[in-house]
């Protein structure tokens, strides 16, 4: 946090570990559990799988929010993001990196090092896509050929079994997650709801999201955060005018 020396943290919080918000006995909140540096934590949707990535870290001063540093940090993204349960390391005890099997339940995603760089490579270029998208500006070459590159490896595979349930094929790798996020990226680029990607509309918060309610209405990343404390700002602006009057 998901989603800065100074003002960035307030759009492009990121959490030391992004994770899907659970409660027992309650059906589970949409979005990934976001920690911010300052010890708050607010639950974010940006609305599609590609942009569930950004807030892993970023370019220039977002760098200074990075958590994808080695092959276990993707793994647990992965586990963490609205793709279905299934991803995660085997049972063993490396964390899902190439040379071994993982610890914990499930079919193995394999990721090398290598594959961590090209995510946070491609991360930074789905920034750039991404912001560049909000403000009209057409996409660089270098970003273009990233995220083009990922999506031409062949994606993670779903498959039936026989008791009707859907699960992960096995031999998942770093290259085929990122394939999978590239392919949505383009879907989201491109797709019904490409004009309502945006940025949160709080001063300072760069996290993206994308618009899928029907209203088409929604202006912050989140109302626990930077909703609430719009609410908060225009009440107190509210107080001070009639104290004025």
């Amino acid at each position: 946090m998901s989603e800065k020396a100074t003002d960035t943290p307030e759009r492009s919080q990121r959490a030391d570990r992004p994770e899907r918000s659970e409660r027992p006995g309650r059906q589970e909140p949409s979005g990934l559990l976001l920690r911010h540096p300052d010890g708050s934590s607010f639950r974010f949707d940006p609305g599609a799988l590609c942009l569930e990535l950004l807030p892993t870290g970023g370019p220039s001063p977002l760098a200074y929010f990075e958590v994808l540093r080695e092959p276990a940090d993707l793994v647990r993204w992965a586990e963490e993001s609205r793709l279905p349960d299934g991803l995660g390391p085997g049972d063993g005890p490396c964390s899902g990196s190439r040379g071994g099997p993982g610890s914990g339940p499930g079919p193995v995603l394999v990721v090398s090092a290598g594959e961590v760089a090209d995510a946070r490579d491609l991360r930074d270029a789905l920034w750039r896509l991404a912001e560049g998208h909000v403000e009209g500006t057409p996409p660089g070459p270098d970003d273009l050929a990233t995220l083009n590159d990922a999506a031409a490896h062949p994606p993670l595979v779903a498959r039936l079994t026989e008791g009707g349930d859907r699960e992960w094929a096995p031999g998942g790798t770093g290259a085929g997650l990122l394939s999978t996020v590239a392919r949505d990226a383009v879907e989201l680029f491109t797709g019904t709801f490409a004009h309502r990607i945006r940025t949160c509309g709080a001063h300072g918060c760069r996290l993206l999201f994308v618009d899928t309610s029907r209203p088409g209405r929604r202006r912050w990343c989140s109302m626990e955060r930077c909703g609430n404390r719009h609410k908060v700002r225009a009440h107190r602006a509210r107080l001070t005018a009639a104290a004025d009057q």
